[in-house]
């Protein structure tokens, strides 16, 4: 079973945009053959973000409700402990919850975000990894 973080994005993509790149994902996750961890600081974000204007008009475009992409992280996510503040550092603050839990597990962190993704050296140094997404 593969180890993952989801960054919020990652999230927004799988359960709001059904993007065609989480397929994967959604498969891994429908069959059990991913672990997905995260925080409750990373379900805080979520809930944040759906409150955004933007992501609330895509929620009523598609019939959907904060609450129902909410109960979907709950049924996928594994809840874990807050992790030590990791050994590299994300130019952006906000990301760094995502940096920590990756390499506490040593996983995989799944982002499109820029500055995470140009952390990928740093992070295989210390034996995490970073990709945009999960492929098939």
């Amino acid at each position: 079973m593969q180890t993952l973080v989801l960054d919020t994005n990652i999230v927004l993509d799988l359960f709001v945009f059904s993007d065609t790149q989480a397929r994967p994902l959604q498969a891994g996750l429908e069959q059990g053959s991913v672990d997905w961890i995260a925080t409750a600081a990373m379900r805080a974000e979520l809930e944040r973000v759906l409150a955004y204007a933007q992501i609330e008009s895509r929620l009523a475009c598609c019939q959907l409700k904060a609450a129902d992409v909410l109960a979907r992280f709950d049924r996928h996510a594994r809840i874990v402990e807050l992790p030590a503040r990791a050994g590299v550092t994300c130019s952006d603050p906000d990301d760094q919850k995502f940096i920590d839990l990756a390499v506490a597990h040593k996983c995989l962190l799944l982002s499109k975000d820029a500055a995470v993704l140009s952390m990928a050296k740093r992070l295989a140094a210390l034996e995490a990894r970073t990709a945009s997404a999960l492929t098939a």
